[in-house]
């Protein structure tokens, strides 16, 4: 494609400013640990909000929802939009208890909530687990996403994209820390949705696309246009709607939509001024990432179905790409190779910003793991905050040598987000019950990662060579029935069959963050002078109802507007005005 001389201004514009944000926030990020790793604990909402939205506003984000909707249609998103219940579960329940834990980051949780050799354990395995292996294999969906735009749209090779794009990444990261990576987040969050705006506003003049009413019309896109899947057909509406809906919300662990908050969202909560901010962060994430971002992405994928109807047209197109890059998911790039001169330089500036954005809180995030959870706590309790630092910032260039020779081997972004989906299932039950159920003990976690674990590689690896599971082509979404099941019945008569905690470290975390008490009952009538205060619980989860139909109500409401259905568009927009000012009003009531 022609990137002008204009176009690469804009992109050399883009990585100076990134750059420049890290250098000047260095000399506060490197003063200790809490300052690299939390920003001080002292960050307004909206800025850890957009932070939260850019991060997720990753480069393979729109890849894997452009390959969603050319196999699946719209309504194939619901692999994704169920996401929002756990999402706004996180904003009205767990934010405030995050936040009161004053953890530095959400794996001290282990050794605040159970004791001994377990719960040490747990803290270990899982700093190395999630902020190295589980960690890597993200960065390397997202360097994935990095090679094939580079690819297609600069004709660069894998190694040269992955070069570019890890140097700056690493270099204002490993500078200036959480801080450096919120100030970053912000600045290419906008120019990451001017992009993408920007790039759908031009496609659907393309003369082969003509207009939106013409692409909307066109016979190849028309049967992919609904919402909900078709409920005719069980094969169709069961893996697409049903299972997202009913199951892997809550039972699968996914970066960025854990059940009950964790990661680099809890990260984010953490480092908040308040409880209120924590709040308010969360909220607007969810509502930007799931009501705001998806359509300019999926006006593109239906585009592309035009332009690239089949993957061997993408071949024609891009011979060049090697043979295990090709897949629908590089039909999103492809299209922008179509962009005028300007808003190439600005489009390949906001990939390049979700790219480096997304990477960036990985790798802080990551390096909190390796310093706190491991470091910091296993081998040097005595480390001072200048040995910290520099701790985070070798590992912050190490994990991501890691995960652009990984980046090299994948294919798929949206085989990696399945198998990823896989490996959690069953977990995310846990993850919402070990806040309000005292009987969950270390040793629950314990076995649901490792039962998980095997699961995951018995159906994905050992059962479609030996088949002692007949699982038929069209009922893929059984292995997540079965691996949920098995899990789930695992960690229940591992809970059971072993000690619960002991009272005082039971106690001592109830002190701390005042869940509802109704779980804690039977240990807290051991102790009458104990409050034992219900919470509000009842209402919080009201409130998660009603933010999931306000978020869902705008992201309809704006399909029905692009569709042409005025009506519908005008009385889903009325639900999501009137749901947004029950949950505005209860935010602006909090303490």
């Amino acid at each position: 494609m022609n990137v002008t001389a204009l176009d690469w201004g804009i992109i050399a514009a883009f990585f100076i400013i990134s750059l420049l944000i890290g250098l000047f926030t260095a000399k506060s990020a490197g003063s200790s640990a809490k300052e690299f790793f939390l920003s001080g604990r002292n960050m307004p909402w909206w800025l850890l909000g957009v932070s939260m939205v850019a991060t997720t506003f990753s480069a393979d984000t729109p890849n894997l929802v452009t390959d969603i909707v050319r196999k699946n249609g719209v309504a194939g998103n619901w692999a994704w939009w169920a996401f929002l219940l756990t999402g706004m579960l996180t904003v009205f329940v767990y934010a405030k208890l995050w936040r009161r834990s004053e953890a530095t980051t959400d794996l001290e949780f282990y050794e605040m909530r159970y004791s001994g050799k377990g719960a040490a354990f747990l803290r270990a395995f899982r700093a190395i687990y999630l902020g190295v292996f589980f960690n890597v294999v993200i960065m390397a969906t997202v360097s994935l996403a990095a090679i094939k735009i580079g690819g297609v749209m600069l004709g660069l090779s894998p190694v040269q994209t992955l070069l570019i794009a890890s140097i700056v990444t690493v270099v204002y990261s490993s500078l200036g820390g959480l801080k450096g990576v919120l100030l970053t987040d912000f600045f290419q969050f906008f120019i990451a949705m001017i992009g993408s705006f920007g790039a759908a506003y031009f496609i659907l003049d393309l003369p082969e696309i003509g207009s939106l009413g013409n692409l909307l019309s066109h016979e190849v896109v028309a049967t992919k246009l609904d919402f909900l899947p078709n409920f005719n057909d069980p094969n169709v509406y069961i893996p697409l709607f049903i299972m997202p809906i009913a199951i892997q919300w809550w039972a699968t662990w996914y970066p960025g939509a854990e059940p009950g908050g964790g990661g680099y969202i809890a990260q984010r909560m953490l480092s908040a001024k308040d409880e209120k901010n924590a709040i308010g962060a969360t909220l607007f994430f969810n509502i930007a990432h799931y009501a705001l971002r998806p359509w300019p992405w999926i006006l593109i994928a239906l585009a592309s179905l035009v332009i690239f109807p089949n993957i061997s047209d993408l071949q024609t197109a891009f011979p060049h790409i090697p043979a295990d890059k090709l897949g629908d998911d590089l039909a999103y790039p492809a299209m922008l190779t179509y962009l005028p001169t300007g808003l190439i330089g600005i489009v390949l500036a906001s990939l390049i910003a979700a790219v480096m954005s997304t990477l960036s809180t990985h790798l802080n995030w990551g390096s909190s793991y390796i310093v706190n959870d491991f470091y910091l706590r296993f081998v040097k309790p005595e480390a001072t905050d200048k040995q910290l630092v520099a701790v985070g910032r070798i590992s912050t260039v190490a994990l991501m040598a890691l995960s652009a020779v990984l980046a090299l081997a994948l294919s798929s972004a949206l085989d990696a987000f399945n198998i990823l989906l896989q490996i959690g299932a069953g977990t995310g039950l846990i993850f919402i019950l070990r806040w309000f159920w005292w009987r969950i003990n270390a040793y629950t976690e314990i076995s649901a990662m490792a039962i998980s674990f095997v699961v995951a590689i018995f159906f994905e690896v050992i059962n479609p060579k030996v088949n002692w599971i007949l699982i038929p082509e069209n009922q893929a979404y059984l292995k997540l029935v079965y691996s949920v099941s098995i899990t789930t019945v695992g960690w229940l008569l591992v809970t059971f069959l072993t000690a619960p905690e002991k009272d005082e470290v039971l106690l001592s975390f109830y002190r701390k963050v005042t869940p509802a008490a109704f779980g804690w009952k039977k240990v807290l009538d051991r102790y009458p002078a104990e409050k034992q205060d219900q919470g509000a619980l009842p209402k919080e989860l009201g409130l998660m109802l009603t933010g999931t139909v306000m978020v869902y109500a705008a992201l309809f409401s704006t399909g029905f507007f692009i569709y042409g259905n005025m009506v519908g568009g005008a009385i889903a927009a009325v639900i999501a005005l009137v749901g947004g000012g029950i949950i505005i009003k209860a935010w602006k009531n909090l303490h």
